[in-house]
């Protein structure tokens, strides 16, 4: 690979493939490790031992590959420039790794002016990856249906009353004052449920899930999803309908139903 900026969006796909693939190697075996070190950031959020490890693996590997670039991580910092930024989430779902729960991935993306261009999931404890370029679809692997590069499309549901809704805490609605709006949304779904962080955008991508929704988020919580989602056929926005990722909130919708839950969770 080129030590500079790649412009072939497979270059950087195949970059970001990697670094899943370094991470997972950091963090797999630390999952329901007995030495675990769990720590509480300022916010009271857990880190771990694996969450640092991880992400200095993966700025050391880019500073090899794309020493031009800049990162932006959760745990080490950064900042969402006009150029060229990898954002990295070491482990999406910490509390879930911290308890023992499979249910966590590391979130590698490609951000350029903005706009996320490169998207890899990585969820090693549920042996599931997902992946998109811009242009080039959005794609998973899942071994244990044989599925070595499925091609992802969202659901063609068309009516809130018949979709499939996830959040990921109740609590966090009503400690943010706006849990009247999740409630008003599940009651205009089908169903909800609570799969939280990266899986339920996974989920909307694949058609299972039609609408997620976050009422706080960061840009490495959704920079991965939001290319994957959108070149699944759906949309990710903030809750004013912008696409971005650093908008602080996310709706992600198979597209069909995102003006309509708009209305509803709109800030």
């Amino acid at each position: 690979m080129s030590s500079g900026g790649s412009t072939d969006p497979s270059d950087d796909l195949d970059l970001a493939l990697s670094l899943a693939d370094a991470a997972d190697a950091v963090t797999l075996p630390r999952f329901r490790a007995v030495d675990l070190r769990i720590d509480r950031k300022p916010d009271r959020t857990p880190v771990t031992d694996a969450d640092t490890a991880c992400e200095d693996r993966l700025r050391e590997v880019l500073a090899s590959e794309r020493p031009d670039d800049a990162v932006l991580g959760e745990e080490r910092g950064g900042s969402l420039g006009d150029g060229r930024v990898w954002v990295i989430d070491p482990i999406d779902g910490t509390k879930n790794f911290s308890r023992g729960v499979p249910v966590w991935a590391t979130l590698v993306a490609l951000v350029e002016g903005g706009r996320p261009v490169v998207g890899v999931v990585s969820a090693p404890a549920l042996g599931r990856r997902w992946w998109a370029a811009a242009g080039l679809g959005a794609h998973t692997s899942d071994p244990a249906r044989g599925v070595g590069d499925g091609t992802l499309g969202v659901s063609g549901i068309g009516a809130l009353e018949d979709a499939y809704a996830s959040t990921t805490d109740l609590d966090h609605w009503r400690t943010l004052g706006r849990q009247d709006q999740w409630l008003a949304l599940t009651r205009a779904c089908w169903e909800s449920r609570a799969f939280g962080d990266f899986w339920h955008h996974c989920l909307v991508a694949e058609g299972v899930l039609d609408v997620a929704v976050e009422p706080e988020a960061n840009t490495w919580d959704l920079a991965a999803a939001q290319i994957l989602v959108e070149e699944a056929g759906g949309r990710l926005t903030d809750l004013t309908g912008a696409a971005r990722p650093d908008g602080g909130d996310s709706l992600t919708t198979n597209g069909r139903l995102h003006d309509a839950a708009l209305e509803i969770v709109r800030r």
